[in-house]
């Protein structure tokens, strides 16, 4: 037995779940017309994965170039109310398709239309979960893809790669797989550069690795590595492997559950978050900053402490309470976020008061802790 099968298959041999995520390179050709036969191959190959017994959640781009298509635009879009327009129309295009060639392996689909607003707040986050829960129990594959028609604040998530790996953890998966249009990570564009490195394995994303990722910017040689490598570090956060691979090789669903040696695989984080802490520190927007002394600091990072007001220097920006903030010591450097139990103006009021002072000041006391141990999380120094 090879010794990459070997390595391979002690991680596939344990995959139930999987998040598939197939990106707008992998079903459109260079010239951005709608790569039919490979939207037909990947709808087959992922029937037969489920067929298999793997419940599986696809995650798709390419709404928007399904649109341009069929509005005749021909230029990028720029403006967002033209990417909207062209993604309302899109939308329709993109998941008729994607039914036909599922109903051709009698496969039932969903469409589920997400905004990062519906996994930011928390209950929101759940009834999302819960959908999940009864498609995948219905044996119905959940397509998921932003609600680009009425998302205003750029235009995605971030990017899909992102929303890909929130799902990772949305769904419990235990496997996070991305298709582009290259065949893994290189240390820069094989297309420009002799001599590109290629990965097989990333062991850690670290700030080496993504300074390589940020080199290979090429559009159509790389699909935005450098998203799908932060994509990657956040299902590795929560202990998720993640193999990024080409989505127009022939078979490539099946190569990878035949645990060949395709792709890169990049390894999941030895010591992961919960489900809850992982939500903290990468599906919210951070809405303020609070900035602590070197005790506060010290007594986070190696005590496991809670944040105390006495330990507050100042704050930036306003915010409620229940809101996420970055943590930052003095110098600006964040190393925690976490949810705050207290509204900005109410801190201004605290800031380094002992706990049993706060009534005297506040004329109430809902909690000692300006940010609770369970509701905080710490980077460790690349930002992990």
């Amino acid at each position: 037995m090879e010794e990459g099968f070997s390595f391979r298959f002690q991680i596939i041999n344990k995959v139930k779940r999987v998040v598939i995520k197939i990106g707008t390179g992998v079903i459109t050709t260079k010239e951005g017309d709608i790569d039919f036969k490979i939207l037909k191959q990947l709808s087959y190959e992922i029937s037969d994965l489920k067929k298999r017994g793997y419940q599986i959640v696809l995650v798709t781009s390419g709404a928007i170039a399904f649109g341009k298509k069929k509005l005749g635009f021909s230029k990028i879009l720029h403006s967002i109310p033209q990417k909207q327009a062209a993604a309302a129309v899109g939308q329709a295009s993109l998941m008729w398709n994607y039914e036909m060639y599922f109903n051709e392996k009698n496969q039932k689909v969903a469409q589920v239309l997400l905004t990062h607003m519906d996994l930011s707040n928390r209950q929101r986050y759940l009834n999302a979960k819960h959908t999940l829960e009864t498609l995948t129990n219905l044996d119905v594959l959940p397509i998921i893809n932003e609600n680009d028609s009425v998302v205003v604040d750029e235009i995605k998530f971030g990017d899909n790669d992102n929303l890909a790996a929130l799902i990772t953890t949305l769904f419990e998966a235990d496997l996070l797989i991305m298709l582009t249009n290259i065949d893994g990570f290189y240390d820069k564009d094989p297309n420009k550069e002799s001599g590109a490195k290629f990965f097989s394995v990333i062991s850690e994303i670290d700030k080496n690795i993504e300074t390589l990722a940020k080199n290979t910017t090429s559009p159509d040689s790389i699909g935005g590595m450098i998203t799908k490598i932060k994509a990657a570090k956040k299902a590795a956060a929560f202990g998720v492997p993640t193999i990024i691979a080409n989505g127009k090789k022939d078979n490539i669903l099946n190569l990878i559950f035949s645990c060949k040696d395709v792709g890169t695989l990049c390894l999941s984080q030895k010591n992961p978050l919960n489900s809850r802490k992982h939500w903290i520190a990468y599906t919210l927007k951070p809405q303020g900053v609070i900035k602590v002394d070197n005790g506060a600091k010290e007594a986070i990072l190696k005590r496991g402490k809670s944040l105390l007001p006495s330990g507050i220097c100042a704050i930036e920006k306003n915010f409620k309470a229940g809101d996420c903030v970055c943590i930052k010591d003095f110098s600006g450097v964040e190393f925690a976020r976490g949810l705050v139990n207290y509204d900005s103006d109410e801190i201004i009021k605290i800031i380094g008061l002992k706990s049993y002072e706060i009534k005297d000041k506040l004329g109430y006391h809902y909690y000692d802790e300006v940010i609770h141990r369970d509701n905080l999380v710490v980077f460790n120094k690349d930002g992990g």
